[in-house]
């Protein structure tokens, strides 16, 4: 099996499992608690739409929940960062999510890392499609400024 089969596969699956999914806590219901942020992001193109909810205790993400609906890529994609970005500090999360965007905007020009990427390597197809890119991207951006927020 080629490492791109494997990749696909990877990305199947998370879209099928959704890691991470489901808010308890919904817009309008209460005041996020404090080392709490939100973000929902909408891709206008292709209807991707994602909000992701970042907790952060002692500089460390805590907790990353969200929900969303859209393409396999960008559900893939929200369920590997879950598991990816929770125990690490704000600023190892910073890096890793400016190294995923490197990767994907590079237009396959950069060869992912999986020592510094892990599954989120599996997307380094996806950098050759330039109309996919913002499918995968989407929860990190999200998961991004609800960091911020958090922080």
């Amino acid at each position: 099996m080629s490492l791109d089969s494997l990749y696909q596969q990877l990305i199947l699956e998370h879209a099928k499992a959704k890691h991470g999914s489901g808010l308890a806590w919904k817009p309008g219901a209460e005041p996020l608690p404090a080392g709490t942020g939100q973000s929902h992001q909408l891709n206008p193109v292709c209807g991707d739409e994602v909000t992701v909810r970042v907790e952060v205790s002692g500089g460390v993400v805590s907790s990353v929940r969200w929900d969303g609906a859209g393409c396999s890529i960008s559900m893939a994609s929200a369920s590997v960062l879950h598991d990816m970005a929770e125990g690490l500090t704000v600023a190892e999360f910073g890096e890793l999510v400016g190294a995923f965007r490197e990767m994907l905007r590079s237009r396959g020009t950069i060869e992912a890392d999986p020592e510094v990427l892990g599954d989120a390597a599996a997307f380094s197809g996806v950098s050759r499609y330039a109309a996919r890119v913002k499918c995968a991207m989407i929860a990190w951006v999200a998961a991004e400024d609800a960091a911020r927020q958090a922080a």
